[in-house]
């Protein structure tokens, strides 16, 4: 397989990263936000996505009848690496997860009301498939969906829904057939945020960002709003779910906390000996900067495997970097911890820390890079099952 990026791929890395420096803005561009946490959560952000909009930069794959560009995934891939590596909202849920679930499934009625404003840069969206109970597996949601004549009521509890207090749609998961075996009798809906029967309450995490409970109170969603076919919204879930587990987990953030700690092992000493002279440092840095590199390839490796938008996510690729990504993510914020000192545990932004504080958030907040978009046990599940053959039980 080839890793090069040809010369107009390359050409459009460096036309983006051009307007990145001309529209450089502290208030929509923050490198020391990690990857949950470069979404669309203010004005200014929201205007910065509207640029992009201007630039035909958002979907860049979808089909061209549909307002897109139906470009190849490298661009989408390379638009994403860039402002992810300038701490800029990614194109993210509605681009990708919403936007290409209804490319592949959602009605006439869907498209043409949703789509338009995911391309203008006009909506944001929450997604609700976490419940109270249900711990990592989606499949086990409880929220209920009771059919009436004019559509559904849906009541119950979501959790962890990172983008609700600010989110203009809820892209949600509902069992509407509580018979049926738990991976199937689920259906996906689109809720207003704005509902009078939708309670939000914060829950801030470890990471300092905050995530939310949302409560369903006899929350009425008409029969347009069911996107796709009744009791296939866990088969739509698991394909969105392969695209968020590869755009919202970005590798160039990790290539650029791999820099900083490299440039600070560099410079810094310890007993008065260069720590760059340390074996055991030196062996530490060099093991962190060949999976970086094997990251990077797992990442190029879903982007070939993902060649349009109208096919399938390839799923096994998808966890594969996600769980690698993610896991040496942590292990390189430990080594950050590890190599910086006492002084490590230092705020982020403070001038006097190694780093300037980087580790200590880093440290905190890459513990949650594993769990959203699934745990490292569901990715290592998912590789298990449908990569090696094992069984469910091995």
């Amino acid at each position: 397989m080839d890793f090069e990026f040809s010369e107009e791929e390359l050409a459009f890395q460096a036309e983006v990263e051009a307007f990145l420096d001309a529209t450089q803005d502290p208030a929509v561009m923050d490198p020391a936000r990690e990857n949950m946490a470069q979404i669309v959560d203010t004005p200014e952000r929201r205007a910065f996505m509207a640029q992009l909009s201007e630039k035909g930069w958002l979907g860049i794959t979808w089909p061209t009848e549909l307002g897109g560009k139906a470009g190849s995934g490298v661009y989408e891939y390379l638009l994403n690496e860039a402002l992810a590596r300038r701490g800029a909202p990614q194109i993210g849920k509605g681009v990708g997860i919403i936007g290409k679930t209804l490319i592949r499934h959602g009605s006439d009625k869907l498209k043409s009301e949703f789509l338009p404003k995911i391309l203008a840069a006009e909506v944001e969206f929450a997604v609700g498939y976490s419940e109270p109970d249900a711990g990592s597996d989606a499949a086990a949601m409880k929220l209920k969906a009771e059919k009436v004549d004019d559509g559904w009521i849906l009541n119950g509890t979501k959790i962890w829904t990172t983008s609700a207090h600010f989110a203009d749609w809820y892209w949600v998961g509902a069992r509407t057939d509580p018979d049926a075996p738990k991976h199937h009798g689920i259906t996906l809906f689109l809720v207003p945020m704005d509902h009078p029967g939708l309670t939000v309450n914060a829950i801030w995490t470890m990471g300092d960002e905050r995530t939310n409970e949302v409560h369903f109170d006899n929350v009425h969603v008409p029969d347009d709003y069911v996107v796709g076919e009744l009791n296939h919204g866990f088969q739509y879930i698991s394909e969105a779910l392969d695209l968020e587990r590869f755009t919202m987990f970005t590798f160039s953030p990790i290539q650029a906390r791999l820099d900083l700690l490299t440039e600070y092992v560099k410079a810094a000493k310890r007993d008065g000996r260069p720590l760059k002279d340390d074996p055991v440092v030196r062996s530490r840095i060099a093991r962190l900067t060949a999976e970086a590199e094997v990251a990077r390839v797992l990442g190029l490796r879903f982007v070939a495997a993902a060649t349009h938008v109208e096919g399938k996510p390839p799923t096994t690729q998808a966890s594969q970097y996600k769980l690698y990504a993610t896991e040496l993510s942590k292990r390189l914020a430990d080594a950050s911890m590890d190599l910086a000192g006492p002084e490590s545990l230092l705020a982020v932004g403070t001038d006097t820390a190694p780093m300037r504080g980087r580790a200590e958030s880093t440290y905190r907040y890459t513990v949650l890079d594993t769990i959203g978009g699934g745990t490292s046990e569901v990715q290592k599940n998912i590789i298990a099952r449908r990569k090696l053959g094992l069984p469910k039980n091995f």
